[in-house]
């Protein structure tokens, strides 16, 4: 029994479960359900990314976003020890993200000659 392109049953059924399964695998893997271990990386790219900041001045030229990155990399090392690695993944990731954004907030004002403040004494 052919169809209207030319394929037959077993074969348009066959296409059609591949194309589903791999919409599912690529679904999946966007929304990170295909990691399921531990965010080695994404918390490796978070200290990273809050060093760079610290090299570029972020403590004294924009400690806020700087504060928040390492703030929510101490609750994504938390989450990791407590092996709640989804909420460990997207603290992570937000970490980063604020880090990067303290990174080039330092560089913005450095570069305008805004000058640092100092940085407050740890507490």
């Amino acid at each position: 029994m052919a169809s209207v392109t030319g394929m037959t049953l077993p074969e348009t059924s066959h296409r059609l479960l591949v194309q589903v399964v791999l919409v599912a695998l690529l679904a999946c893997g966007a929304s990170g359900c295909a990691t399921r271990g531990p965010p080695v990386q994404e918390m490796s790219d978070a200290r990273q990314a809050i060093a760079a900041a610290r090299e570029a001045g972020a403590a004294t030229l924009d400690g806020d976003d700087l504060q928040k990155a390492e703030l929510q990399l101490a609750e994504a090392e938390t989450q990791l020890q407590q092996r709640m690695y989804w909420d460990a993944r997207r603290l992570a990731l937000d970490a980063k993200e604020a880090a990067i954004a303290a990174l080039l907030r330092s560089r913005s004002l450095r570069d305008a000659g805004v000058p640092a403040v100092p940085a407050a004494p740890p507490r």
